[in-house]
């Protein structure tokens, strides 16, 4: 009952290396776990700092009714100019519960695991809304570790792409996730000068990017049936969301905080341009058409950092690979 356990980012990372097809399942099992109310996921807090705007470190509490029925919270910092210092954006701590005692039982390093369950989300998305049609060309906007994460989650899931185009701001950003692309994962790859070159032709558009606003207006930016993966949440303006397939990961967590899909509920004043969530695509209880662009925008839902966390912490025991914390409770007796 009075275990605690740490589990480090170094083993968070080889699990997750050899897991991603776990992963995947584990969060469409969530996903399909919270469309039928076997979860509670409470909105997420943000901090923010006046005098850095751009800065925030977010608290995503939630219990899931799974296997074992677990609560936690995930502690989740970024801060954008950390890419300028060389450092990953994000950092990250999950605090697992056990759901009858209240007594946390694991802390894990978290920022892979948020990346694994964001790119587990958007593969997931892909392969639903595809149609099950592994292949084609793939356009990646955004060039850091969440869009690393998805394109090998993309490799674990047997994608096979004729091309991989990616565009960043950064030239050296976007040539060096190219060449991981090639060399890792054996995708034809290649940097795109701009975001036209990159989105045109593509069968799966993925926006993986810390945009604060939307900067991509046109609103004939993307062709009917091209799959848009809007992981960043802000780069669409709202009027191509407002002609497009919308698919959400939770209606009422995403229309907040001025994503891309709140900014269309705030303009047009309704929510008919959603089509419906993953899970009741999953669950064939709505279907998308491909008449239109279809944009799949998560907001990202704590109870899937619970469910990876919770299957990363059972993988790290069974191997040996936790670090058990002796007396970490002070007193476990009441009297």
């Amino acid at each position: 009952m009075f275990e605690f356990d740490v589990v480090n980012g170094r083993t968070v990372r080889d699990i997750v290396r050899d897991s991603r097809r776990d992963i995947v399942r584990v969060v469409r099992d969530t996903y399909l776990a919270h469309h039928a109310g076997r979860s509670v996921n409470p909105d997420s807090y943000f901090l923010r700092f006046p005098e850095k705007p751009a800065d925030r470190i977010i608290a995503l509490p939630a219990y899931l009714d799974g296997e074992r029925e677990v609560a936690g919270i995930k502690w989740i910092a970024s801060f954008p100019a950390n890419i300028e210092r060389g450092i990953p954006r994000a950092s990250a701590t999950l605090v697992l519960n056990d759901a009858g005692t209240g007594y946390p039982f694991a802390l894990l390093e978290a920022s892979q695991i948020s990346a694994a369950r964001t790119a587990a989300s958007a593969v997931l998305a892909a392969d639903v809304l595809s149609g099950g049609r592994k292949g084609g060309r793939l356009a990646v906007v955004g060039a850091g570790i969440i869009a690393r994460n998805i394109l090998e989650f993309f490799h674990a899931e047997e994608w096979t792409f004729g091309q991989v185009a990616v565009h960043d701001l950064s030239e050296e950003y976007g040539t060096a996730l190219a060449a991981h692309a090639a060399e890792r994962l054996a995708y034809p790859a290649s940097y795109a000068a701009t975001l036209q070159e990159a989105v045109s032709g593509a069968d799966v558009v993925v926006f993986a990017t810390t945009a604060g606003e939307p900067y991509v207006l046109d609103p004939d930016a993307f062709a009917p049936g091209q799959i848009v993966l809007n992981i960043s949440l802000r780069d669409i303006g709202p009027e191509i969301i407002a002609g497009s397939s919308n698919v959400l990961d939770d209606v009422d967590h995403c229309l907040k905080a001025n994503t891309s899909p709140h900014l269309a509920e705030q303009k047009y004043g309704n929510r008919d341009f959603i089509t419906g969530t993953l899970a009741e695509v999953i669950n064939a209880e709505v279907t998308v058409g491909t008449d239109k662009p279809v944009v799949f925008s998560p907001f990202g839902l704590g109870v899937l950092d619970l469910a990876v966390g919770l299957e990363v912490h059972r993988v790290a025991a069974a191997s040996g690979r936790v670090t058990a914390i002796a007396d970490f409770f002070g007193e476990t007796e009441r009297w």
